[in-house]
């Protein structure tokens, strides 16, 4: 009996599925695809090696989609940008630029079954020159890529995973992120509570992209960075002559965002004026321009976001109760960066790994001395702040290595004013009341009455995370009489 042919190597099968995708491009190119026979056998070959698969062009543009994988994502037009179809972003987000480098990624994309859920797609991308050897010895580089395309599970829970621009490790995060796909679908209102600067747009963005509405606009406004008069009219619209200044009918971001998603961040800093008439624009679904008559229909889903609790907002008598409950139908809450301390690391590595291909100076480690400090820091800014302290040491220090000494003050001398060394289980109650979550929770109890329920709302944590927190601070002990 004749010897079993041995099965082709992952790397071989890669190999032949790039060669194969070069010659059908060339084909392609050469006879303006479908007009001739070969070329629909090269196609059909194609289609039965790839199986899901796009071909791409050097610009990262379609050239085509196999039938398994426009069953995967829906219709994919020849041209279609592919940083839309994978990360529904620019060609700069991280899961373009690894297409874009041939490197493997796993990304959570939306698929065209909907009914089933979002699916997990692990990405493959092999770089080919269609221009045969010429073009590979002028280091133009790739003429186009071959994405190979195919359904796995999701990472384990111990493993980073990256969901539409955040990373993470952190289990409360991950399960933010399985949340975010089941409301995504449905188009209901939601409401995002997190610290200032821990990406609640970047939520925002997600709900967008992995809803129906992901081929409508998104658009953004800080309710918090524009005074009254002009919020109103950002927000509505202006007629010509409403105001000196009008010289013209101006659209507002509801009419921008029509069939989209508008993202209205910090929404508790809205004037009560302007509460009424959000609350009338999102019960009527029209809007009434500033200086206008008649209403204007718009379709939109409203995501918005805040650092306060708007149940406090409103006990206080500076937000609309019916405005809340209206916002308020899909509550997603982001847990600050000082709660997820397995991120920090991961985030500095791959923000160092990012900034690399942006900055004249190339880092190859950040010291361990340098990652303690960075880990130990209490980052009231979270995320946006881990990125400023990064552009700091890239532009501060010099060599391959990322050092303590790079770091602003705040972290390479905490006694310059920057957070004390970790507290410990050996530290006295003063000690560990000058850190700065213990102050910030001795704050919180005395807002709230010294209701740990009502301060664990101030804080955006659960009655749970607060008690351990109160516990490793020594706190809880203290306030129980111990």
């Amino acid at each position: 009996m004749a010897p079993m042919a041995p099965q082709p190597t992952a790397e071989a099968a890669e190999l032949r599925a790039s060669e194969l995708a070069t010659a059908w491009y060339k084909a392609s190119m050469a006879a303006e695809l479908a007009r001739g026979g070969a070329d629909q056998l090269l196609l059909g070959a194609v289609e039965h090696v790839l199986g899901a698969a796009l071909v791409l062009d050097a610009k990262l543009r379609v050239v085509h989609a196999t039938q398994r994988a426009i069953e995967l994502f829906g219709p994919v037009p020849p041209g279609t940008n592919a940083a839309a179809v994978l990360c529904g972003d620019s060609p700069k987000r991280p899961v373009a630029e690894a297409l874009a480098r041939g490197e493997a990624v796993q990304a959570v994309v939306p698929g065209a079954r909907r009914g089933q859920g979002v699916s997990m797609l692990q990405v493959r991308a092999l770089p080919f020159d269609g221009a045969g050897e010429a073009g590979a010895r002028s280091g133009r580089g790739p003429s186009g890529f071959v994405v190979l395309v195919s359904e796995t599970e999701a990472p384990s829970a111990e493993g980073p995973i990256l969901f539409h621009g955040m990373w993470t490790v952190d289990a409360r995060m991950k399960e933010l992120f399985r949340i975010i796909e089941r409301v995504a679908a449905d188009d209901v209102t939601v409401l995002v509570r997190g610290d200032t600067g821990a990406g609640k747009e970047l939520v925002a963005q997600a709900v967008h992209q992995l809803s129906d509405r992901r081929e409508g606009p998104f658009r953004a406004i800080n309710c918090a960075a524009l005074p009254p008069n002009l919020l109103e009219s950002e927000l509505f619209g202006h007629t010509k002559g409403a105001f000196t200044g009008a010289v013209r009918d101006t659209p507002g971001h509801f009419q921008l965002a029509h069939g989209g998603t508008l993202f209205l961040d910090e929404v508790a800093e809205l004037p009560l004026e302007l509460q009424a008439k959000l609350l009338r624009a999102l019960e009527t679904r029209t809007v009434l321009p500033v200086g206008g008559r008649e209403p204007i229909p718009v379709d939109v889903r409203i995501v918005s976001a805040t650092h306060r609790s708007l149940r406090m907002e409103v006990e206080a008598a500076r937000f609309r109760a019916d405005l809340m409950y209206r916002l308020r139908v899909i509550p997603l809450f982001l847990p600050p960066l000082r709660e997820r301390p397995g991120d920090v690391r991961l985030l500095v590595e791959r923000l160092v790994e990012e900034t690399n291909r942006t900055h004249r100076r190339r880092i190859a480690r950040v010291s361990e001395v340098a990652m303690a400090a960075l880990e130990r820091h209490d980052w009231p800014g979270n995320v946006r702040e881990l990125k400023n302290v990064l552009a700091y040491a890239y532009a501060i220090g010099d060599g391959p290595v990322l050092e303590l000494s790079h770091l602003p003050p705040e972290l390479s001398a905490p006694e310059l004013g920057g957070r004390a060394p970790l507290v410990g289980a050996d530290a006295t109650l003063p000690q560990r009341a000058e850190s700065p979550e213990a102050r910030r929770i001795l704050e919180a109890l005395a807002r709230s009455g010294q209701s740990r329920e009502r301060a664990a709302q101030i804080l955006g944590l659960s009655r749970v995370t607060l008690w351990r927190r109160m516990k490793a601070l020594g706190l809880a002990k203290a306030r129980d009489g111990g």
